[in-house]
């Protein structure tokens, strides 16, 4: 996965974020701290807009376990983002469950057709993270 996830993060900044494989212009890059490690990583992740704000879903392609950077939200919230060639600070709010989270997962398959089919495939419910740009 580390090196897919280079690739990707390469490619990602070689296009200025366009056109980035499979995942055309709806891919942005997260850096975040790790939850247990403390080191800074970055992965590629499939986003949408709600308003102002960026939505991730920890969806691990539907693996039985939440994505290791989920975890690292949920301890570290203050991350940054770059979408397109654009670069700033954001703070995650993880949603887990309840009527927000079904909305903005409902709206992320509307963006991304494979997030539709990734909660047949695991019994966990797939939380959603909102970021929002901060100052």
């Amino acid at each position: 996965m580390a090196d897919w996830n280079k690739g990707t993060i390469d490619d990602f900044r070689a296009k200025g974020g366009k056109g980035v494989g499979y995942f055309g212009d709806k891919l942005l890059l997260i850096t975040h701290r790790g939850a247990k490690s403390g080191q800074v990583r970055t992965t590629p992740l499939v986003y949408h807009r709600d308003g102002d704000r960026y939505v991730i879903a920890a969806s691990k392609g539907g693996a039985p376990s939440h994505p290791a950077w989920y975890h690292n939200l949920v301890k570290h919230p203050d991350a940054e983002i770059e979408v397109g060639t654009e670069k700033f600070k954001v703070h995650a709010r993880p949603v887990p469950e309840g009527p927000e989270r079904d909305r903005l997962y409902a709206a992320h398959g509307d963006n991304f057709a494979a997030f539709r089919d990734y909660p047949k495939k695991t019994k966990r419910v797939i939380p959603i993270v909102v970021l929002e740009r901060v100052s």
